[in-house]
């Protein structure tokens, strides 16, 4: 399900999924965010939310309508894009424009400006707070704008690949 590596990438790559009592934990944790705000974490919205931490890496939505069926019912592509909308307004993921992937938010802040590390040889996808992310938000306040979504993208080669 995680994105295909880069075609000059032949090394063995790592897991930066979520699995065991860990997922389950971050799975009811998003659940009990979901209930404080009045909103349901629906069985389809958690089973995408669990195919995005089990990644650990961005997913386009047809891997993870693909991938829904493998422990379960199948879904259309309108189920999981509404969970994914819904995953992404509540802050529990967030959309890699140059990707055209989805990638779980593990930070529980709302509203924050999501920065990423991007591999381009094993896909890992890192989530850094930046200090450009305040001063863009800052730049727009000032200027009169008053941003809905600030995400800053940058790819390289994370130390793993760097090192294999």
């Amino acid at each position: 399900m995680p994105m295909a590596h880069h075609a000059a990438c032949d090394h063995d790559h790592h897991n930066h999924g979520v699995a065991g009592s860990a997922l389950a934990a971050e799975l009811d944790a998003a659940e009990a965010r979901c209930g404080a705000v009045d909103q349901r974490l629906t069985a389809p919205r958690r089973r995408v939310l669990e195919l995005l931490l089990q990644a650990g890496q961005p997913v386009k939505a047809y891997d993870l309508i693909a991938s829904f069926a493998i422990d379960g019912p199948p879904a259309k592509p309108p189920t999981v894009y509404r969970a994914l909308d819904f995953l992404e307004k509540q802050g529990f993921a967030h959309r890699i424009e140059s990707l055209n992937a989805y990638v779980a938010c593990r930070k529980e802040a709302d509203g924050h400006a999501a920065a990423f590390l991007i591999c381009d040889c094993c896909g890992a996808t890192r989530e850094i707070e930046p200090k450009a992310s305040a001063e863009i938000i800052a730049a727009g306040a000032a200027a009169g704008y008053a941003l809905t979504d600030v995400t800053i993208e940058a790819h390289g080669l994370c130390a793993d690949c760097r090192e294999a």
